[in-house]
């Protein structure tokens, strides 16, 4: 599925966002309080931006590692780290989250921009981050939630389930991956997601509502 919306998958982030996802980006990056000198991976990268956004942030990662199995994702990764002249700090390889392809403690944070819910067996996921982590190393995870107030929840409902699809449908020419989309959301919980990390070993674990919680966005840090 991520392999046949590739081509079209940052034109959709942008519309059906309205371009806030660059705003929940940045806010993620920020969260990490990055000095100049850190190593950061990218999980499920997609498309590399938020791998991009560490590092030119201001101050920006020394380097970053992107993962992702999906090889059309990738690909178009690889296209805007050359345009952006940044491959030479961006490093990307096609892997699996549960599975995480470097050694232990060998990263200072560790990132994920609406891809937790989609891997199958979050709990490796999150055991192989902790496994990556320097000690105090810290975590920044975005994702999708169904909003709580009343009156935006029920709008962001019909436009969820019945506008999203159609536009995703009819760009991308999927039948399925953006009907995917509102029924994995639904699916996922952020409490039950803050009470896995804890299981898992992560520290200081907290859920920041953005645009009226729309998006998490959940920090945590490896214990020293």
């Amino acid at each position: 599925m991520f392999d046949a919306i590739a081509d079209r998958y940052d034109f959709l982030n942008r519309l059906l966002s309205a371009g806030i996802d660059r705003r929940w980006r940045r806010r993620a990056i920020q969260s990490l309080q990055l000095t100049g000198r850190e190593r950061v991976l990218d999980l499920c990268t997609g498309t590399a931006d938020l791998a991009i956004a560490a590092r030119t942030a201001r101050p920006a990662a020394a380097g970053v590692v992107g993962i992702d199995f999906s090889g059309a994702m990738l690909g178009i990764a690889r296209a805007k780290l050359r345009d952006r002249r940044l491959a030479d700090s961006v490093a990307l390889v096609r892997g699996d989250a549960t599975r995480i392809p470097l050694a232990d403690r060998s990263v200072d944070a560790v990132t994920i921009a609406f891809g937790i819910r989609n891997v199958d067996d979050r709990a490796a996921a999150c055991r192989e981050m902790l496994r990556v982590l320097t000690p105090g190393g810290r975590l920044a995870i975005l994702e999708f939630a169904m909003p709580t107030s009343p009156l935006f929840r029920r709008l962001y409902l019909s436009y969820f389930r019945h506008v999203l699809p159609r536009i995703g449908r009819w760009v991308s020419g999927h039948s399925t991956a953006y009907t995917y989309l509102p029924a994995s959301v639904d699916a996922f919980q952020p409490e039950a997601f803050m009470e896995l990390l804890r299981q898992c070993g992560f520290a200081d674990v907290r859920a920041d509502p953005m645009t009226f919680g729309s998006v998490f966005l959940y920090t945590a840090q490896r214990g020293r």
